[in-house]
């Protein structure tokens, strides 16, 4: 008797410990699909906020910018805004090879 008692407190922990994993398992798998519902649902209105956050700092960065000014200049003025480069090219670009020219 003391066999079958020690069989069935085994099978009884077994039991126990699927119990638990079955639980585990279904915790993960229902937070795992909750959030991803949850978040279908909300994607668009979260793409709005950060939308409208980047679009109101891109604005601001603009906005600060001003016109060059154009009020001064006479019709028909014409400037220059670019600064030429300085750099000047070295003497010693490359060999010179001749070559002759096959008819």
């Amino acid at each position: 008797m003391l066999g079958f008692c020690s069989t069935i407190c085994i099978f009884e922990s077994y039991y126990d410990d699927m119990i638990t994993l079955f639980k585990t398992i279904s915790i993960i798998l229902l937070v795992y699909y909750g959030l991803k519902i949850i978040l279908k649902l909300a994607a668009p209105y979260i793409m709005k906020y950060f939308s409208k956050k980047l679009a109101a700092r891109f604005g601001a960065d603009f906005s600060n910018t001003t016109a060059p000014n154009t009020s001064q200049k006479k019709e028909g003025e014409i400037t220059i805004d670019k600064v030429p480069n300085t750099k000047k090219a070295s003497k010693t670009v490359g060999q010179y090879v001749d070559y002759e020219e096959i008819e």
